[in-house]
């Protein structure tokens, strides 16, 4: 029972008081019923008026008004018992008003007591509910009267004893659930169906009871430790009774794993069911141990199964999408109804027997075969893929030695091939840079090892690819490249440029190109000054100003010439003494810039030779003190000619010349004429004939026919001679390389690297004045940019102490001292 609020306090006081001063009877007063601290309520009265209810173990000066002591049914009052208290009152009317006294409220220690049975019969009430709840039955009692129940229980702290009650009446309908599925259905998937709707029974039974008890979870639960929720306590027993029926734990594992392996093999199965046993287990916290763990071992193996067939069976670029679909697959399990803890273990187990274990065998098999096709996407699909098992390594060793061993076949390849080394190179490198953009995501580790690799193999041949590459600029930037573009020239030249870059003897280079671009300006068969310029413009960004100091200054000769020629022209000399019928075109070329030439002796008809003299005192008059030496190899002509069958240009070098104007005098020369006549060297009067008997253009004939020029053979001039062009181009046999050419411009390479490496010699001992000779040689390795032999460099230094720049210490002949 609960107390009276202070509004029925005030009412029982002010009912009191008028008790006093009126004669109507007393009120009734029926304490409410609400809680079980219910107590008496006692009023003070004046001590000389007669008090209602006198009690005997109370003061002489209180009244005490006990509503405990009224009948709680006003009936059970007799008119008899009230007529005392209406005498008292009447008489009243006759005493003189008297001040106002105090009320003072008591407590009385007398409590209410329950009804007998209180308990029982609540719990009765509220076991026939959540037994119809279990049974799935209509239960008479509404839910608000069980709820009220269950609060009168809990505020009479009755709320222990309710929970031990519930909690013993869920685990038996909860035991018998489980042992009902014991020998149900053979069909695992009939099984699970049963299993998945004893749960989810469960979980609604247990909600209906928590909100039947939800007092009771927001007192009693919350006040009193180590005691679970109802729906907490629900999952208890259910995980309790299921341990206990291991056989269903069991069942329900195996049909879980069978349906998963059933949609690895390709079969439609319910997702819902997996996504809702699956949660079960993992609301009663088991997933990880009675699920997770058996799960993973036979990902483990049928995983290990499918990889080594597959890898058997199938080419690698099957095999890598069957790997990234299984992954996805895995992937989506994890979203649809595996726990999300599960896919990192999950997708680490699949990679690992998918990727892991055959990353050798995927290489082997099939790397070289993609890099050769350019299968872009199947090369970036391997790449992301070995990059989740880190793997990235093992790939990046596969594309060195791919680089290496193709690149080997290009540079190695001798002679055969040796005019489409560069042009090879070049597509290699541009398939591997688009497969290094596209497939391996400009990977920093694989670029570094793309220029390796390059700089490995085109390094095999010591100086045949930098002779190489610089011919192969020579042929483009040569006039004659009908059909490119200034824009097409000029990605050329960069992509050349690359290859340049991975060169160790740039030298080699720079000699080759240096002969190869003397030819183009002296012959004017540049096909553009700008491109001449904008590639040493590149080289010189490359190597710096040294290496293209010669360079620039050929080019200010042949600028320089024009302006001298110019000069020439209008100078008095040329106006008054040169020969008429003869134009003479001179170029000027400072002997430390421009290549080295064998001077060629060559008897010149008389108007070349007056020219000649003029121009050199013209020369000299201007730039005293320099001293002029033609080169007569250098020198190209255009010969007008006057052939029976029409008038015809010739346009040929200085020694076709010379041999041409003799057959002005003579209609047939022998062999030994005309080398007595022109005094032209034996190997290169030989060339000189052939070309202009045994070519194309044979402008003579030779008597007897053949390929080769004999001592015996005869020439006459080729009266016959027809050609449908005005201007004809005798092969210009300067333009041939020969291989002596080839060998004196190797052997001058060599000669300057021998100065070079004298100068770095003395340079690092000047500096350090004593040094072991490993030392030294270690220095050297680190200075000199070209590769070079340890034996070289020991005669190097042996050349050095003979010449007394170094000398060997006496105590330690592995020492070496500087001489000042």
């Amino acid at each position: 029972m609960s107390p009276p609020t202070k509004r029925s306090l005030s009412n029982a006081s002010s009912n009191a008081t008028a008790s006093s001063s009126s004669s109507s009877p007393p009120p009734h007063f029926q304490p409410p019923m609400k809680k079980a601290k219910s107590q008496a309520v006692a009023c003070s009265l004046d001590p000389n008026k007669s008090g209602l209810h006198n009690h005997h173990n109370q003061d002489d000066n209180d009244v005490v008004f006990d509503p405990s002591s009224m009948a709680l049914d006003d009936d059970s009052k007799s008119d008899d018992a009230r007529a005392p208290a209406t005498a008292n009152l009447s008489r009243k009317k006759a005493t003189p008003p008297q001040p106002a006294k105090k009320l003072v409220i008591k407590l009385v220690k007398a409590k209410p007591t329950l009804p007998t049975n209180f308990e029982e019969d609540t719990w009765a009430k509220l076991k026939s509910a959540i037994n119809a709840i279990f049974l799935k039955q209509p239960d008479s009692c509404d839910l608000e009267k069980l709820y009220q129940a269950v609060n009168n229980l809990c505020l009479h702290k009755m709320g222990g004893s309710l929970y031990q009650r519930i909690e013993k009446e869920c685990e038996e309908h909860i035991s018998v659930a489980l042992r009902s599925l014991v020998g149900q259905s053979p069909d695992l998937v009939v099984f699970l169906s049963l299993v998945e709707k004893c749960w989810q029974d469960l979980c609604d039974q247990m909600l209906m009871i928590r909100g039947i008890a939800l007092y009771l979870d927001r007192t009693y639960v919350k006040q009193t430790p180590n005691v679970r929720s109802l729906w907490d306590m629900g999952l208890q027993l259910f995980r309790k009774h299921l341990s206990l029926s291991p056989e269903v734990e069991h069942k329900t594992v195996t049909g879980l794993l069978r349906m998963i392996e059933s949609e690895r093999l390709g079969e439609a199965v319910d997702r819902t069911l997996l996504n809702h046993l699956l949660k079960m287990f993992t609301a009663l916290g088991i997933y990880s141990e009675s699920f997770e763990k058996p799960f993973l071992e036979c990902t483990s193996e049928f995983y290990a199964a499918e990889g080594m067939k597959f890898m058997q069976e199938s080419d690698v670029p099957d095999y890598l999408k069957h790997v990234e679909m299984r992954l996805h697959e895995e992937h989506e399990r994890c979203v649809l109804y595996l726990d999300a803890l599960t896919r990192k273990p999950l997708i680490a187990m699949a990679e690992r027997q998918l990727l892991e274990r055959h990353i050798l065998a995927i290489l082997e098999k099939g790397f070289m075969m993609l890099m050769d096709g350019h299968r872009i996407e199947d090369l970036q699909r391997m790449y992301s893929l070995f990059s989740r098992v880190n793997a990235l390594e093992s790939l990046r060793q596969a594309l060195s030695s791919y680089i290496r061993r193709t690149g080997q076949g290009i540079v190695m390849d001798e002679e055969e091939k040796d005019k489409d080394m560069v042009p090879s190179l070049l597509e290699f490198k541009a398939l591997l840079d688009s497969i290094l953009e596209e497939s391996f995501s400009k990977n920093e580790a694989f670029c570094n090892t793309l220029k390796d690799a390059f700089e490995h193999l085109i390094n095999l041949r010591q100086n045949r690819p930098a002779e190489l590459i610089a011919k192969f600029l020579d042929e483009k930037l040569r006039a004659g490249n009908k059909g490119t573009s200034e824009e097409e020239l000029e990605g050329t030249l960069d992509k050349v440029l690359v290859l340049f870059r991975f060169i160790q003897g740039k030298d080699v280079f720079e000699a080759f190109y240096k002969k190869d671009l003397a030819k183009r300006l002296l012959l004017g068969k540049s096909a553009s000054i700008d491109a001449e310029k904008s590639m040493i413009s590149k080289l010189k960004t490359e190597c710096g100003s040294q290496f293209t100091n010669k360079l620039e200054g050929m080019f200010k000769d042949i600028e320089l010439s024009k302006e001298i020629n110019e000069s020439f022209k209008q100078s008095s000399q040329a106006r008054t003494k040169l020969p008429s019928g003869i134009e003479m075109s001179v170029h000027v070329l400072t002997t430390g810039y421009w290549p080295t030439y064998p001077p060629m002796d060559v008897r010149l008809p008389h108007e070349l030779n007056v020219y000649q003299d003029i121009f050199k005192e013209f020369y000299l008059s201007k730039y005293s003190g320099r001293r002029l030496m033609w080169q007569n190899s250098l020198g190209h002509c255009v010969l007008k000619a006057d052939f029976p069958k029409g008038k015809k240009e010739l346009a040929v070098s200085l020694f076709q010349t010379v041999v041409l104007m003799l057959f002005n005098d003579a209609q047939k020369l022998s062999f030994q004429d005309i080398k007595d006549s022109t005094g032209i060297e034996d190997k290169e009067l030989r060339r000189t004939l052939q070309s202009l008997a045994c070519g194309k253009v044979r402008v003579l004939q030779k008597l007897p026919k053949g390929r080769d020029v004999e001592d015996d053979d005869s020439f006459i001039f080729n009266e016959g001679f027809t050609a449908p062009l005005y201007r004809i181009k005798v092969n210009a046999i300067q333009m041939k390389e020969t291989v002596e050419e080839n060998t004196s411009t190797t052997e001058r390479v060599f000669q300057d690297r021998q100065y070079q490496v004298d100068a770095a010699i003395v340079r690092i001992m000047k500096t350090r004045k004593v040094l072991s000779h490993t030392l030294l040689i270690t220095e050297l390795f680190q200075q000199l940019k070209f590769p070079i032999k340890p034996v070289d460099l020991k005669k190097r230094i042996e050349s050095l102490i003979d010449r007394e720049y170094l000398e060997r210490d006496k105590n330690n002949p592995q020492i070496y001292n500087y001489l000042a």
